[in-house]
């Protein structure tokens, strides 16, 4: 099945990623989709305090 996400790297100390998986568990959320659920969270929560983050999509797509 395509998607149109990035996929990442990201690195953990392994008790923060035992505590997160069990959190994504206890949600019944695959770990992925529990860190993208946070960071979502994050953002929203960025964007009322700051004002929205406009996109620009020559630098999303940048490497």
């Amino acid at each position: 099945m395509p998607t149109n996400k990035i996929q990442t790297g990201i690195r953990f100390e392994p008790e923060l990623l035992y505590k997160i998986t069990q959190v994504a568990k206890y949600n019944k959320r695959s770990l992925n989709n529990q860190l993208e659920y946070l960071a979502q969270t994050c953002v929203r929560e960025f964007e009322k305090e700051h004002g929205e983050i406009e996109l620009d999509e020559n630098e999303m797509y940048k490497r």
